[in-house]
């Protein structure tokens, strides 16, 4: 996949004026602040400031529009209007780049973050599937989807009973 025409990577320009806030005088950052926000200041706190102009800039840099998502909420919005029924989600559903997967298993947190390629980094290395990563976690094959959560399991948890005393 080609990083420059990907919707979720941050462009060169947007990272480089993050990375230059901590370096721009407070009178820079009020200006910017009015700019970006058409008001005055809420605070003096420096860091907050920072970290509002950032999210701000990400925001409207990842605001474009993106054609081929209008295009599948259409084709979806058709679908339910003739058939009357939502349908679940895509069978390959894949969550966002940037996305970090969190598990607790044995007592241990395993975090695993979704790259723009397809790709998943696990503890530095990259896999093609969750499900190898869920093996390599537990040592027994699991489906990645279940046990990082991102679907439900097929059988649905016994429910427990009230004042049952074993």
């Amino acid at each position: 996949m080609n990083p420059k025409n990907h919707p979720y990577i941050t462009p060169p320009s947007v990272v480089s004026q993050i990375a230059q806030l901590p370096s721009l005088g407070m009178t820079e950052i009020r200006a910017l602040w009015r700019h970006l926000f058409c008001a005055d200041t809420p605070t003096h706190s420096r860091p907050f400031l920072e970290r509002r102009i950032a999210y701000r800039l990400q925001e409207i840099e990842f605001r474009k529009v993106d054609h081929n998502l209008i295009d599948r909420n259409n084709r979806r919005i058709k679908n339910i209007l003739e058939t009357g029924q939502n349908k679940k989600r895509d069978r390959n559903y894949r969550p966002v780049a940037g996305t970090v997967l969190t598990r607790e298993y044995q007592g241990v947190i395993h975090g695993v973050l979704v790259t723009t390629d397809g790709q998943y980094d696990f503890q530095g290395r990259m896999y093609p599937s969750l499900s190898m990563i869920a093996r390599e976690i537990t040592g027994t094959r699991w489906s990645g989807p279940l046990f990082f959560g991102l679907k439900p399991s097929a059988t649905p948890k016994a429910a427990s009973k009230k004042g049952v005393h074993r």
